[in-house]
C-alpha cells in the first residue's frame, strides 16, 4: 500500500468508518475533532496505550513511535482483524496523524515493528450508533487462485500473440507493406490485452513494446525495438528491407518471452496493483498520444488495455466482493468500454487527434474515474502481514 492513494481508501470506507493511508489525510463527512493532546503509543511495549478520549465521529488521532524500529500501525476490529485505518512506516521517534470516523464498537491498535512480532493493544469501546465497514486483510493464500487464473489467461494469450506476430513478420518479409500495416494492429492488440503492467514481463516489456522516449537516438536508436519500432517504420515510409530486421527481432522476442514465462514468478501482491496500473499507463501514454508512432490506433490500445484490466480483476472478484462494493468499478468499466467502442467504426479506429472535444473529454473523464476507483482495488488487495 502506498501513501499516494488515500482517496481510494476513504472512498472504500465511506460512511461511519474512514481511513487514512500513511501520512496523508482524507476528508470524511462530519466535524473533525482531535483525539486529545496525548499521543497513542505505537512501540512494542505500549502499543495502543494513550488513547485517552475514545468517542464516535470524525477525529484525528496522534500516533507516536518511541521504539528503535519503524512500525506499521493499524486500527482494527480485534475480533476479526479487519482494518479501519492504517499508517505504514512510522519511523523511530516519529509522530504521525491518523484521521478516522468511528461508530460504536470495539477497537484496538495493532503495531508491527520491522524485524519484530506484531502486538495488539488494549481493547477500547466506543459508544454510539453501529460503526461502519472495515476491511479484512488479504493474504497471499487468498490470491493464489486468482494468480493461477491470470497465469492461464496470459499463457493462452501468448499463443495468440505468437501467431499474430508471425503474420506481421511474414508480411514484412514478403515486401507487402499494406498487408503488414493490416496485420500490425491485431498483433499489437494481442500483446496489449495481456495486461503487461507492473513488471508482468520484466525486460521483455521494453523489448517488445518499448517507446523511443529517453533513448539517445530517439526513433533511430538501436535500442528502439518491438511493436513501436515496426509501427514507426510502417507509417513513416521505411522500406520492407529496412523493416525486416525489426520485424524478425520482434517475432524472436515474443518467442523468447513465451519460453521464459513459465519460469517467471508473479507476486500475488502485484495483482491488485496491476489492475490499477494498466489503465494508469493508458492515461499516461495512450490518451496523451505519447505511445503512438504513426498508426493512429491509441484508442484501440486503450480498449485492449481495458480488456487486460478485466482479465486481472475478474479472477480477484471472490476475494474482493466480501471486502468492497465493486458495482461502481463495474459501472465505469462498462461506460468506458462503450465510449471507446463508439470510436471503432467500419473497421477503423478514430485517431486521437480527430476526436471531437466532447468525445475526448468524455473518454478522459471516464478512464480517469475508473483509474481512481481501481485504486481502491489495489488498496484492498494489498497483502498485509497478519502475524
Amino acid at each position: 500500500m502506498t501513501a499516494d492513494r488515500p482517496s481510494a481508501w476513504a472512498r472504500l470506507l465511506s460512511g461511519c468508518a474512514c481511513a487514512v493511508l500513511a501520512a496523508s489525510t482524507a476528508a470524511c463527512s462530519g466535524d473533525d475533532h482531535h483525539g486529545g493532546a496525548a499521543a497513542v503509543q505505537a512501540d512494542r511495549a505500549h502499543c495502543g496505550r494513550g488513547w485517552s478520549d475514545p468517542h464516535p465521529g470524525t477525529q484525528t488521532l496522534t500516533v507516536h513511535n518511541s521504539d528503535s524500529a519503524a512500525t506499521e500501525v493499524d486500527l482494527i476490529d480485534p475480533s476479526s482483524g479487519a482494518i479501519y485505518a492504517e499508517l505504514e512506516g512510522v519511523g523511530p521517534g516519529t509522530t504521525r496523524e491518523m484521521r478516522v470516523t468511528l461508530g460504536g464498537g470495539t477497537y484496538a491498535f495493532w503495531c508491527f515493528p520491522e524485524g519484530g512480532r506484531p502486538v495488539t493493544g488494549p481493547k477500547v469501546s466506543v459508544r454510539g450508533p453501529a460503526g461502519g465497514p472495515a476491511v479484512r486483510p488479504v493474504t497471499q493464500n487468498d490470491l493464489f487462485p486468482a494468480l493461477r487464473s491470470y497465469r492461464a489467461y496470459v499463457t493462452k494469450g501468448l499463443g495468440l500473440l505468437r501467431d499474430r506476430t508471425d503474420e506481421l513478420r511474414d508480411a514484412v518479409r514478403s515486401g507487402d507493406l499494406d498487408a503488414a500495416r493490416g496485420t500490425w494492429l491485431p498483433a499489437h492488440l494481442a500483446y496489449e490485452r495481456l495486461g503487461a503492467a507492473y513488471g508482468t514481463f520484466g525486460d521483455f516489456a521494453d523489448r517488445i513494446d518499448g517507446r523511443p522516449a529517453g533513448l539517445p537516438g530517439g526513433v533511430h536508436d538501436s535500442g528502439f525495438t518491438g511493436f513501436r519500432r515496426v509501427e514507426y517504420g510502417l507509417w513513416h515510409g521505411e522500406s520492407a528491407a529496412t523493416l525486416r530486421k525489426p520485424a524478425d527481432r520482434l517475432s524472436a522476442d515474443v518467442r523468447a518471452l513465451i519460453d521464459d514465462f513459465p519460469r517467471e514468478q508473479i507476486d500475488p501482491t502485484d495483482l491488485g496493483l496491476r489492475a490499477h496500473e494498466i489503465l494508469e499507463n493508458t492515461v499516461q501514454f495512450e490518451l496523451t498520444g505519447k505511445g503512438d508512432q504513426g498508426s493512429g490506433t491509441s484508442l484501440a490500445t486503450a480498449s485492449a488495455n481495458l480488456e487486460g484490466t478485466r482479465a486481472v480483476l475478474d479472477p480477484m472478484r471472490p476475494v474482493l466482493k466480501p471486502r468492497m462494493d465493486l458495482s461502481g468499478v463495474d459501472t465505469w468499466l462498462d461506460r468506458t468500454a462503450k465510449l471507446l467502442d463508439a470510436q471503432h467504426r467500419h473497421g477503423k479506429w478514430t485517431p486521437l487527434d480527430e476526436l471531437s472535444t466532447t468525445d475526448r473529454e468524455r473518454i478522459n473523464g471516464a478512464v480517469g474515474e475508473l483509474v481512481e476507483r481501481l485504486a481502491s482495488v489495489a488498496t484492498v488487495a494489498a497483502v498485509r502481514r497478519t502475524s
